[in-house]
Order: structure tokens, then sequence, then C-alpha cells
């Protein structure tokens, strides 16, 4: 493989799929103890998308990358890599493999990244790197999760939070480097406010032998210190991206944040003097789809024309571990 040390990258596609069968809050209040107003006023969501029994991952996460490589004029067959971030993988093993089948992306490595909710923007900087170095000239990001399958639907404080969703990417090697500048962060101290964790019962094998089997337990949220650490340490990790990338808050066009909750959204805004009007979210019909809400919403307002070639976007992911980051990027060839 010839080496191009040195380079940078541009986003040239991007694409999103969506599962057809919708939950609006009306129909969640006949499930739990809640209220259209009550899920409204607290979270800003109307409504989530919710895969069906037999959908899959992958099933949603091809269609979101195919749309994305046709926008960026590649074939599937051009891509060198590819990077599923996601927590919720159809096989413990990895999809990104799978999803690399699918599409017949022959020439393509593929694995998986976790990082929760912060798993777009972890990727993307990891995808960074591989053109940067000049190993890889075309990858593939697709932000994919199906949190409906680990929600406790009896529980108001999170399945009124969740949805499903995949969005993706194509990153290309160029001289001119579009990543402006990126901050990323992890917290282990604080891992108990966000899990999805493993509980295993012990099984007797032979003699002393004793191994532990079980599955997942529900996602469980201590939602207020979430709440704290999101509006104080977004901001915070935005304004280090923004001095590395030698930009100023009112040089953002766009400000694209993980889409958890639409008071974190405002309150980070705020914090950073940034207006409304530059805000995008589209949380009200979707809700938290993990990975998958940044490029979900970075796909919604490329096609709507909001966000034009050249314009700069400060995106910011940030959940379970706890985990959260920052990129500075330009949308497409300007």
């Amino acid at each position: 493989m010839v080496q191009h040390a040195g380079r940078g990258m541009v986003i040239t596609g991007c694409g999103s799929a969506v599962p057809m069968m919708a939950l609006s809050n009306q129909e969640l209040s006949q499930i739990v103890d809640t209220s259209d107003e009550w899920i409204a006023t607290r979270t800003g969501i109307s409504q989530r998308r919710l895969a069906a029994p037999t959908q899959s991952l992958v099933d949603l996460a091809v269609p979101a990358a195919e749309a994305a490589i046709a926008l960026s004029g590649l074939a599937a067959t051009d891509l060198d890599l590819i990077i599923l971030a996601t927590s919720t993988p159809d096989d413990l093993f990895g999809s990104a493999s799978l999803i690399q089948a699918r599409l017949g992306a022959t020439q393509a490595v593929a694995f998986d990244l976790t990082a929760a909710c912060s798993g777009f923007i972890f990727g993307l900087v990891t995808a960074a790197q591989y053109l940067r170095s000049g190993a890889y000239q075309n990858v593939l990001l697709i932000g994919a999760d199906i949190l409906s399958r680990w929600v406790d639907w009896g529980d108001r404080r999170t399945c009124v939070l969740f949805g499903d969703g995949a969005g993706a990417v194509v990153l290309q090697a160029a001289d001119r480097d579009r990543l402006l500048g990126f901050e990323l962060r992890s917290d282990g101290s604080q891992n108990a406010c966000l899990t999805l964790a493993y509980q295993g019962h012990a099984r007797p094998l032979t003699g002393p032998v004793t191994v532990a089997q079980g599955t997942y337990r529900p996602i469980d949220m201590n939602g207020q210190e979430v709440y704290r650490f999101a509006v104080k340490r977004v901001p915070e990790v935005i304004e280090k991206a923004l001095y590395r990338a030698e930009r100023s808050v009112d040089q953002v066009d766009w400000l694209l944040l993980h889409q958890a909750n639409q008071r974190i959204l405002d309150a980070v805004a705020q914090r950073l003097k940034i207006p409304a009007a530059k805000v995008l979210s589209n949380l009200a019909q979707y809700g938290n789809t993990s990975a998958a809400s940044i490029p979900i919403a970075l796909d919604e307002a490329v096609r709507a024309g909001q966000i034009q070639p050249g314009d700069t976007i400060a995106a910011a992911g940030f959940g379970a571990g706890l985990t959260w980051g920052a990129a500075i990027f330009q949308w497409g060839r300007d």
C-alpha cells in the first residue's frame, strides 16, 4: 500500500436510516406512568423510532452506509476501512465485518468501536488518524445503536429517552485537513452513572471449577448526575477543541451535539453563547439514538440544505463511561 504521510481528511458523504415503527409519548403513557407533557417538558422528545423484532443493527447500518457512499461518489469497493461505533452489536464478536460483506466492500478492513453516546466522535477522530498517516484513503464511519433491546420498559426514567437508528459518513484523504481540532476525555470514576452492565450467576462445572453465565441488565442511569456532568463538561471540551482549531465561538456555523435531552442542548448553547438558530436538534422525532444521533442529525441538515460545504461545525458527544469529546470540522469540499 502506498503511504501518503501528513495528509488531511474531508467528509464527503453522509447517510442515515431509522426504523419505520414509531412510539409516541401518548402511546408510551399506556405502558408506564407518564404523559406527553411530562416527557416533552423534561426532554424535548415527542416520539422515538424502534426496531422491529426481526430488524438487526446491520439492517439499519447498511442503508445508512449506502446513502453515505453514494453521496461521496465512491463505490463500496473503494473503501479501505469501516469503523462501526456501537454499544449494541448484533454479535458480541462485532458487527462491522458483516456490514462490510453486505456492502460488498471487499477491500476494507472492518472493526467495532465502543464509546457509547460518544462513539461517533471517538470514531471520527480515530478515522482521521488513519487518513492523516496515509495508511488509508477512504474510510466509512457508522454510528448505530438499537437501545430498545436493553431498555427496561417499566422504568420511566429511561424508557422515555431512547430510540434506534443509524447514521454514517465517508471520510477521504485530502491535502487540506477539514478536522480542525478535537478533544477527547474519559472518567471511569463516574462509570456507575450510566451503565448497561453484565450480570452473571455462578455455574459450577466440575469440582472447584465454577464460571459465571448470564446476560446484560437493562440500562440504568442517574439522570441528574448525567445532566450535571453534560452541562459542565461539554462546553469545556468544545472550548478546548476550538482552541486547538484556532477558532472562536463566533466562527462556528452549527452546534451539533449528541441528541440526549433538549435541556442539555439549550444549556450548552447558552454557556457557549451560541444562538438557538445555530443549534441542530432532531431528538423530538427520534429520541436518544446513542452513537447514531450525531450522524443522523448531520445527514438531515445536509440534505435539507442547512449545512453547506465549508460550514464549520462544533460537534460533541457525551455519555456512558463516562466519556465525552468534541470535534471541530468543516463539512464537504468547499
